[in-house]
């Protein structure tokens, strides 16, 4: 009698299907996605060890956001590094801890495809023993960069250019959430085996939601058009809305996004009226378009408040934007109110 994990497919398995029947999935993408996922399934290791590992805690460095760095921030951007320098699928990364872009050394063999990534989202949370994640988003490499230098523009591509997108979450279960452009899939870590194991073939997000996800500390600064929705929220079934609604906030984005792709919702970073995050909080090329990829892709709809994220053209590759993303109707209210506004 075989195992059980052995009769499952696993993510080689999914990822040679995806090859053979989607053109856009390249033997080098399917590469380069088994590469990031043991990647992930390392960071899933060090997480789990916490303070027995010696990575609680933080560093004295800022990254380029001006945010101090933990000490798992520093070890998971290593991690991704070095785990697809050398594969040949790259010819450079960009990750959301480090100023510049790193290109793949000129003593390795150089590919054609672009990675970016969170290392370790929702940081804040480490020492606190709250699920965080991997953010990571693929791109194309510009024809004409194939035999040059790579530059910061050549990352510079609105979100509907990515071949992939997911995240893994590291919490009660370690999850691999994953999009090639044909729908989102879910593998859950076997730690006995080291297997990433398809758990859900077809994740759907319901049009319709009850839950909403913003940090209220933050409401006086909010723009009309966000005030007015949570004020509609929370008027109950006796406000225009008809409907109680539930807050659910964990300030880590990948366990937010997570808990909207399990069962609906709608998640909100808008910009507001500081200084500081008049132009929105969240980095467009590491957070939001990849997570705004699985949301489309799962059926949900994401914005920036009236327009979409996804096409976005990037002026820079730390830019920072509005989110809003979720239940398809949710976000398409909100996205009215900011064009009425």
């Amino acid at each position: 009698m075989f195992p059980e994990f052995i009769l499952k497919k696993n993510l080689t398995h999914y990822l040679v299907e995806q090859q053979r029947q989607n053109a856009a999935v390249t033997a080098d993408v399917r590469l380069l996605i088994e590469t990031v996922s043991r990647a992930c399934r390392a960071i899933g290791h060090a997480v789990s060890k916490g303070a027995l590992g010696g990575v609680l805690g933080s560093l004295s460095t800022e990254n380029v956001q001006g945010e101090v760095q933990k000490k798992l921030d520093v070890l998971s951007n290593e991690i991704l590094l070095e785990a697809n320098e050398w594969g040949g699928h790259l010819a450079a990364m960009a990750s959301e801890e480090m100023d510049e872009l790193h290109p793949i050394p000129r003593h390795l063999p150089k590919g054609e495809y672009l990675l970016l990534f969170d290392p370790l989202d929702g940081s804040s949370n480490i020492d606190v023993n709250v699920s965080i994640g991997t953010i990571f988003s693929v791109l194309r490499l510009p024809s004409d960069a194939k035999d040059r230098d790579i530059q910061e523009a050549d990352f510079l591509q609105p979100g509907t250019e990515q071949v992939a997108a997911g995240y893994a979450i590291y919490g009660p279960q370690t999850m691999l959430i994953l999009s090639l452009g044909s729908g989102v899939v879910g593998f859950t870590l076997d730690r006995e085996t080291g297997t990433w194991i398809l758990t859900d073939e077809s994740i759907r997000i319901p049009e319709d939601s009850s839950e909403f996800a913003i940090n209220m500390s933050n409401m006086r600064h909010w723009e009309a058009p966000v005030k007015r929705y949570i004020d509609e929220c929370l008027a109950g079934t006796e406000g225009p809305l008809g409907k109680n609604y539930n807050t659910r906030w964990i300030a880590s984005m990948v366990a937010d996004v997570h808990r909207i792709l399990t069962r609906g919702g709608v998640f909100l970073y808008p910009r507001d009226k500081r200084e500081s995050v008049r132009h929105g909080k969240l980095r467009l090329m590491y957070e939001a378009n990849p997570m705004s990829l699985l949301i489309e892709q799962a059926g949900g709809a994401a914005v920036d408040g009236a327009n979409r994220i996804l096409d976005i053209q990037p002026t820079q590759l730390h830019q920072r934007t509005g989110v809003v993303l979720g239940s398809k109707n949710e976000v398409e209210r909100i996205q009215r109110y900011h064009l009425a506004d």
